[in-house]
């Protein structure tokens, strides 16, 4: 189990330097008992090996861009640790066939392969994360208020402090809420509704956070993300 216990928890090692004290917290003793015993009694997603992936393949000091999902995915398959990402031998979710959409639309490019796997974008340097990062089967919404959140939003208080110009992206209203543990005035806030198509027609599309979070990065001498 990748929560073995609290002072002993697989994640990258970068970013375990930097959480190591959210790992002795009460919170996250209590969040880690209640993980375990969640896997232990039923389905539970991600695999427990991909819980932290979304650190494991982007590391601390590389971090570009964050994306702030909510869930991972609750069908049997799709969650694989990466916010809105899919493995790739699962269809594409409508919300991220939104985002593609949206990609296709903003940089003026079609998709020739859309991976909906997204790693290469978390190995360039998106960290794609979700605000709660365990999730029961076909139960959205089951693991929160257990302690994600605050594992989550020490994660961001932490980029906002100690990285310089980041974007982050703020989809909907409950990835907007986040937005509270980051400072404004040295990094790029990007909100849109949800790309979910219940509200993607009602500013997702046309937003173009791709091309201003490229042009947000070349402005502060960084390499830019190939989204494509």
């Amino acid at each position: 189990m990748i929560l073995q216990n609290q002072m002993n928890v697989k994640i990258e090692p970068s970013w375990r330097e930097k959480l190591k004290g959210e790992f002795e917290k009460k919170y996250f003793v209590e969040l880690s008992e209640f993980v375990k015993k969640e896997y232990k009694d039923g389905f539970v997603y991600p695999e427990p090996k991909n819980i932290f992936r979304a650190f494991d393949l982007c590391l601390f000091d590389k971090v570009k861009v964050v994306i702030l999902g909510q869930d991972p995915y609750h069908g049997v398959g799709q969650a694989n640790g990466l916010a809105f990402a899919v493995d790739e031998r699962e269809a594409i979710p409508p919300s991220l066939r939104n985002v593609f959409k949206e990609i296709e639309s903003d940089l003026g490019k079609s998709l020739v392969y859309a991976s909906c796997d997204l790693s290469h974008w978390a190995e360039q340097g998106v960290l794609l994360l979700n605000a709660t990062l365990t999730v029961r089967a076909g139960s959205a919404g089951s693991h929160q208020e257990k302690g994600w959140e605050q594992f989550t939003d020490a994660v961001i208080k932490a980029l906002s402090q100690e990285r310089p110009g980041l974007v982050f992206m703020l989809w909907g209203n409950y990835a907007k809420m986040k937005g509270a543990h980051i400072d404004r005035s040295k990094h790029l806030v990007l909100e849109a509704p949800h790309p979910s198509p219940f509200s993607a027609y009602s500013g997702f599309f046309g937003c173009k956070h791709f091309s201003k979070a490229n042009e947000y990065l070349i402005a502060h001498n960084q390499t830019t993300i190939d989204w494509l």
